[in-house]
């Protein structure tokens, strides 16, 4: 069996002050353990005065086991293999740049895995001889696939590697030989070639939607099937409720311009509709791409929201079970007067 396990970059332990992206193994009693995604997974860990820069009221609203997330690195020992890590000093440009490389990295990691899967060969001479040269020459080995995809002999076939060979006369002879041999390259580039897609923008814009007349409920669902309606096949748009009256709407693209275009067209006709009906529409966040870690916090918060409304809903039917608990009465042979 082929070995499969490599990290993804050259050095086997990630400079200081560096982001890494991180996975929450367990929580002990003096902090977090986490595996280094990037780097083989090799363990850190997060002490709970790492997690945040205010009080901390409850450990697990701050991290969660199997949650992946940027940290900046502390401290490394080299050679115990000891990896101190922050939470709380990683900035929202330092998690936007980790988050970024990361899915490159996993994306070049998956293809060169499956390759060497497929091959049946060890993963990490194929590192050191086709992904780690890419790195160093390209800045990171994904733009030098996203090239491949387009032109593979010009990128692949400029790989070499050195050789030592024992000559005629017992010495030792160092040859430079091709890095890619026909059958990798043929594997890479149908890899490269099938896994290279671009990938879609996902454009969000959050309004504030109300409308007080009769039926208003009613009206603010008119308002909201306009609003997709403005969609189209390229960019189909959705709009769903957060927590009245927020409501959020999205949609997915290749084109980053037209996907907020769309957007824009689906909040003036949502606009119109709920205006037709003296209801009032706020624009709280223009349409604009966010991205993977953008949308996952939202959904977080979404989730949170939901299962404090639940939490609302339990109690008001309690409520409601106390007010109709002596059955409906029969106004018309009650002796009331309901005139």
């Amino acid at each position: 069996m082929p070995n499969l396990e490599c990290r993804m970059y050259e050095p086997r332990f990630p400079e200081v002050d560096a982001a890494v992206m991180i996975q929450v193994k367990h929580i002990a009693d003096m902090g977090a353990y986490v595996s280094l995604l990037e780097y083989n997974n090799i363990e850190g860990m997060i002490l709970f005065s790492e997690l945040s820069r205010r009080r901390i009221r409850s450990i697990s609203s701050l991290i969660k086991v199997g949650r992946q997330e940027p940290a900046i690195v502390l401290r490394v020992d080299r050679d115990k293999g000891y990896i101190d890590l922050s939470k709380r000093r990683v900035s929202e440009e330092e998690a936007h740049a980790c988050e970024d490389r990361y899915n490159k990295s996993k994306l070049v990691h998956s293809i060169m895995r499956h390759v060497a899967e497929t091959l049946g060969v060890d993963l990490e001479p194929l590192y050191q001889r086709i992904g780690w040269p890419l790195y160093r020459k390209y800045g990171h080995a994904f733009e030098a696939f996203k090239l491949i995809v387009a032109d593979p002999d010009a990128i692949l076939d400029a790989l070499t590697y050195e050789e030592k060979e024992t000559g005629p006369d017992s010495q030792e002879v160092t040859k430079v030989v091709p890095a890619v041999t026909p059958e990798v390259k043929d594997a890479l580039v149908k890899n490269i070639r099938r896994r290279m897609t671009p990938q879609p923008l996902k454009i969000r814009a959050d309004i504030e939607m109300k409308c007080f007349q009769f039926d208003g409920v009613l009206h603010i669902k008119q308002a909201m099937r306009k609003a997709e309606a403005a969609g189209n096949d390229n960019c189909p748009v959705k709009i769903k409720l957060v927590a009245p009256p927020l409501y959020v709407l999205t949609t997915q693209t290749l084109d980053k311009d037209q996907g907020i275009s769309v957007l824009t067209d689906a909040i003036k006709a949502c606009t119109a509709e709920i205006e037709k009906h003296k209801g009032k529409l706020v624009v709280k966040e223009a349409p604009r791409a966010v991205s993977e870690r953008e949308d996952k916090l939202f959904n977080e918060h979404i989730e949170i929201l939901n299962e404090q409304n639940a939490e609302v809903d339990g109690d008001n039917e309690s409520e409601e079970e106390e007010d109709t608990g002596m059955g409906d009465i029969d106004l018309t042979n009650s002796g009331v007067n309901v005139d």
